[in-house]
């Protein structure tokens, strides 16, 4: 009766069970948040196919398969530990730079706003381009890595005088955590897949790109056409005036169909 009782006192976990599970289940939600849409996600998946296989070897007894799938798996694990040990330590590095991890500025949410949009208005009207990088939740630290590392107040007159031409770091992207520029000059990926608009710069792939990676909000400003552009979770919306750059910033509005809407150009 003791040993019956003992069995089904697994139906009934206890307040500390269900705290690590809730525990395991935030490991595996941030590990799966900060994958997504990267090359670890296919290799997740490839993994998952090739245990798959092992155990429908098993299941089969298709005594061969499974004798080579052991050994895959066996070495496989130590050889991905090598091959992979960059994505591994980029991963672990965002892991602990998220919101959750990371002191709230102060600064309010309002003001922080209205520099990034005035900022961006001045340098639309100057024609200046630039590409302005805003963090979410998963870490952008490997990006910063590639530019000037910085640590500065948000403002529109420091977003002008970064990517005034001529400079040394205009070229590159300013990448904005909370309300400080952590990094200036920052060199982005470019989108891999293909972009049919053939009007599109570097940049505007570079902001299409870093949004397929990570769920980075990239505000772009054309230096031929003066136009400014949002790329957020590897779609690009184009023609982005100040109202909706203020909503867009702000959370306030519904996700938009990535056809491109027809407001004008900021002014």
């Amino acid at each position: 009766m003791s040993q019956l009782w003992s069995q089904l006192q697994f139906f009934f976990p206890s307040w500390l069970d269900f705290l690590q599970i809730l525990f395991v289940a935030f490991l595996l939600f941030r590990v799966l948040l900060i994958i997504q849409r990267t090359r670890a996600m296919q290799i997740l998946f490839g993994i998952l196919v090739i245990a798959a296989a092992y155990l429908l070897s098993q299941v089969l007894r298709l005594t061969l398969i499974e004798t080579l799938l052991e050994y895959l798996l066996q070495f496989g694990v130590i050889a991905a530990l090598v091959v992979f040990q960059p994505e591994l330590r980029t991963a672990l590095s965002r892991l602990g730079q998220t919101r959750l991890l990371r002191i709230v500025n102060p600064m309010p949410e309002n003001q922080l706003i209205d520099e990034i949009v005035h900022g961006v208005a001045a340098l639309a009207r100057k024609k200046t381009g630039a590409i302005i990088v805003l963090e979410q939740e998963v870490g952008l630290d490997e990006y910063a890595q590639t530019g000037s590392r910085e640590r500065v107040a948000v403002s529109a007159a420091m977003l002008q005088t970064i990517f005034t031409p001529g400079t040394p770091l205009h070229d590159g992207a300013v990448i904005i955590v909370g309300a400080e520029i952590r990094a200036a000059g920052a060199i982005l990926p470019l989108t891999q897949y293909a972009v049919t608009d053939k009007t599109l710069g570097t940049r505007h792939r570079a902001a299409i790109g870093l949004s397929e990676e990570t769920d980075a909000l990239v505000i772009v400003v054309s230096e031929e056409s003066a136009k400014v552009s949002v790329a957020s979770r590897g779609r690009l919306e184009r023609d982005v005036d100040t109202a909706r750059l203020r909503e867009i910033l702000g959370g306030t509005l519904p996700e938009r169909s990535p056809a491109l809407a027809s407001t004008p150009p900021l002014a």
